[in-house]
């Protein structure tokens, strides 16, 4: 069968060039090296971190004409050494992206199958660009884009785990059985106004084991505003509904503000609150915000010990944060330390704990090398309380530290346009 998908794909590309407006095929091959010394979580007084390069390769291949277009991306994840020398490694590739969009007129378009859906800063819809597998659907999108400043688009999603006969419960394995969604923006001169409006049913068996699907909503809007040298967003999203049986209300809300101090030097000041559920609470109500498909590596500190995986239905979060940034010909270098608080009181017992949870400082640096060969590494350090050590476990004390490097090499390897 993988055989005979090759083919296909080989096939399909021979026609695209031949009788294509335009094709273009590219390449990424992405290692990057990690030492995690309290990662996600803070390390235990007996474990030591770890050491390993994980890699991801993809080939992309992009075809567009009038009335159509169309884009396929082969990937292969992999951590080095996890496939013995002689053997096969076909678990491992995947298609990330697989979606044709049909052009109806320069204002309307279908766009259907595989695809990454961003939104704004990808707080609540993002690619997770970071993590070597990224994040895709398997959605249906109206995209409506009256003039070049406003764009309307509408997804639906129903999801299922194969081809039954007959109606199984599905493991919600995409993150929810079905979603629909409606997000608008607009830009306005100076002002940015995004509004999203989102539905998402998780499917799940109730206390008389039937099937049932509960339907939770996140609403909001996220405004941004950029003059001169100065820049500043703010968003504020609440969610309702019901989730596996239990009422949620929670809400969000971030803020920030950026500066170009000079050509080079620029300064940013941010606040982001997550509300959270106490943790002696006795109702099974959610009132902890959940970011969903958000690119949650890029908020709340690079060591990803909120939202990343984890800390889902807990005490919340405030993290209060800086960014100094610097940029000069092919070099970048950004300082971002963050003081993080629970936005829920926090109990050990009956003993209220302090809401601090501590302060992590991460510095990331970028090189060009070449038009396509990029080199970024980091460093970050958690400096945490007694609070974070209840909720997490591990030792505060330990040297919590995560070190990486990283090399992206994303050359164009044809492109073909038909006069």
């Amino acid at each position: 069968m993988k055989k005979n998908l090759f083919t296909s794909v080989i096939a399909s590309l021979i026609v695209f060039i031949a009788f294509g407006q335009q094709f273009d095929l590219s390449a990424e091959l992405r290692p990057r090296y990690e030492n995690r010394h309290g990662f996600k979580s803070l390390l235990d007084t007996i474990s030591e971190g770890s050491n390993f390069v994980s890699q991801r390769t993809r080939l992309n291949f992009g075809f567009k004409n009038e009335r159509l277009k169309l884009k396929i991306v082969m990937q292969n994840v992999r951590v080095w050494g996890d496939v013995g020398t002689l053997s096969s490694d076909d678990k491992t590739s995947s298609l990330h992206e697989a979606w044709a969009e049909a052009i109806i007129n320069t204002k309307t378009s279908f766009k259907l199958g595989r695809q990454e859906i961003n939104y704004d800063d990808q707080r609540i819809f993002g690619s997770v660009g970071w993590a070597q597998q990224a994040r895709s659907h398997d959605a249906l999108l109206f995209k409506y884009t009256p003039n070049a400043n406003n764009k309307l688009d509408i997804g639906v999603a129903l999801n299922a785990d194969s081809q039954s006969n007959i109606d199984n419960l599905y493991s919600n394995a995409a993150g929810y059985k079905s979603l629909q969604y409606a997000w608008y923006h607009g830009d306005f001169n100076t002002l940015g106004v995004s509004f999203l409006l989102l539905n998402t049913g998780i499917e799940y068996l109730d206390v008389n084991d039937n099937q049932t699907i509960d339907y939770m909503q996140t609403i909001g809007p996220r405004l941004t505003y950029k003059s001169g040298n100065f820049n500043a967003n703010a968003a504020a999203y609440f969610q309702t509904g019901k989730s596996k049986n239990a009422k949620v209300k929670a809400s969000y809300f971030a803020g920030n503000i950026g500066y170009k101090v000079s050509k080079e030097w620029s300064l940013g000041l941010g606040i982001e609150q997550l509300s959270g559920t106490n943790s002696n609470a006795s109702s099974t109500d959610i009132k902890s915000f959940a970011p969903l498909f958000g690119t949650n590596h890029k908020f709340n500190g690079f060591m990803d010990y909120f939202y990343v995986g984890n800390h889902a239905n807990s005490v919340g979060l405030t993290d209060i944060n800086m960014t100094l940034g610097y940029s000069k010909n092919k070099f970048s270098a950004k300082l971002m330390p963050h003081l993080f608080s629970a936005a829920a009181d926090v109990f050990d017992g009956t003993t209220k704990m302090d809401a601090s949870l501590g302060t992590e400082i991460d510095f990331t640096i970028g090189y060009k090398v070449a038009k396509d060969i990029n080199l970024n590494a980091g460093y970050s350090k958690m400096f945490a309380t007694k609070t974070l050590e209840l909720l997490k476990g591990g030792d505060k004390d330990k040297n919590n530290s995560w070190a990486w490097v990283m090399i992206t090499f994303k050359p164009s390897l044809f492109s073909h346009k038909a006069n």
